[in-house]
């Protein structure tokens, strides 16, 4: 019996059987389902989970119309778009920080898009895979602007604000702890109670990655009455990740996202990407599909590309319409291409 003829019998009583079972079954089920694929199970099922953040605006929040927006929010979309043609075919499962990663272990989403630091231990004895890096950052501290702060050595006895289950946790301990500062932890499971502690006077200070911090501030009563201390005790490199075991899967996640960062290099974008199709640079041709075999070789459409760009644009719209001038307003910084001197650097797209 041929593969692809094995592999339509198995999808379709898959198929039958999760119609047909409760939600614990189905769980069980999609988990023997692996053998088939990651990408087939989104396929058969018609849209793809996302594991995300429910109240860090400008990366994954609940805007006033109840919808999911945000950078990391955007990327699955355009996940979504690449597989189905629809960036609509998206279910959003917001998480903790200490819910997030074995929400992914135990398959109960397809990929993690929740501001998540790629470490040596979550890839490796937590058996993650990270795709690429979308967003590089550090860690960074939040205090009133009256406190005259500058120094880690300014904040003897003071007490931290900090999320527990993250890497934001350690790096508090051991910038304090190198330093022989005391130091009181405030630890909370969610970003939006670890925020709320500080505004509120219960902490002197809020650490988390400096963008997080900016995208809270910004929500604040009185934003201009806290700063963003010019200190860094950590890189932050954060990504999308999909669960050990399935590099097709991983490689989805890594191209679109590649995708659209090469889609900015290369100047193809919502706006232009029907008359790119014309173009005779060949780099943009295989991008958009017009030639070669980069859609097959992933399992999905030929022009997956084109309607990425078309319903959710390349690297720099998304960034600049909830980052950027058009949201939270955070400088770019290493997080421009390697051709403006920063840090992105799409692979060769061949």
């Amino acid at each position: 019996m041929k593969k692809w003829y094995v592999l339509v019998l198995v999808s379709l009583t898959l198929a039958l059987i999760l119609g047909a079972c409760g939600p614990a079954e189905k769980e069980a089920t999609e988990e023997a389902a692996e053998a088939v694929g990651r990408l087939q199970l989104i396929k058969d099922r018609g849209k793809v989970i996302v594991g995300c953040n429910a109240e860090l605006p400008g990366f994954g929040y609940i805007n006033p119309s109840g919808d999911f927006e945000g950078f990391d929010v955007d990327f699955g979309k355009a996940i979504a778009a690449a597989i189905f043609g629809n960036a609509d075919k998206v279910e959003y499962r917001p998480l903790t920080a200490a819910e997030r990663l074995p929400a992914l272990q135990t398959g109960e989403i397809d990929v993690l898009l929740r501001n998540t630091t790629w470490t040596l231990t979550r890839d490796t004895a937590n058996q993650l895979d990270w795709a690429v890096v979308t967003f590089y950052d550090g860690q960074g501290m939040m205090a009133r602007k009256d406190t005259g702060w500058t120094t880690f050595k300014d904040m003897e006895g003071a007490t931290v604000a900090v999320t527990t289950g993250t890497t934001t946790e350690m790096n508090l301990a051991d910038s304090f702890r190198s330093r022989n500062i005391d130091y009181t932890p405030l630890l909370f499971e969610s970003t939006q109670d670890t925020n709320t502690a500080y505004e509120e006077g219960r902490a002197d200070a809020e650490t988390s990655d400096k963008s997080q911090l900016a995208a809270l501030r910004s929500a604040m009563a009185n934003p201009d009455e806290h700063m963003i201390l010019d200190l860094t005790m950590s890189k932050e490199p954060l990504g999308p990740l999909t669960a050990h075991g399935d590099n097709q899967w991983n490689d989805v996640v890594r191209w679109v996202s590649w995708g659209m960062m090469q889609a900015e290099e290369s100047g193809v974008s919502s706006k232009n990407v029907d008359q790119m199709l014309s173009s005779s640079d060949p780099t943009i041709r295989r991008l958009l599909g017009v030639e070669g075999e980069v859609g097959n070789n992933l399992g999905l459409p030929a022009d997956f590309m084109v309607k990425v760009l078309k319903q959710v644009g390349n690297y720099a719209e998304v960034y600049d319409r909830h980052l950027g001038p058009e949201g939270i307003n955070i400088p770019r910084g290493p997080n421009r291409l390697w051709t403006d001197g920063g840090l992105l650097y799409p692979m060769a797209w061949r």
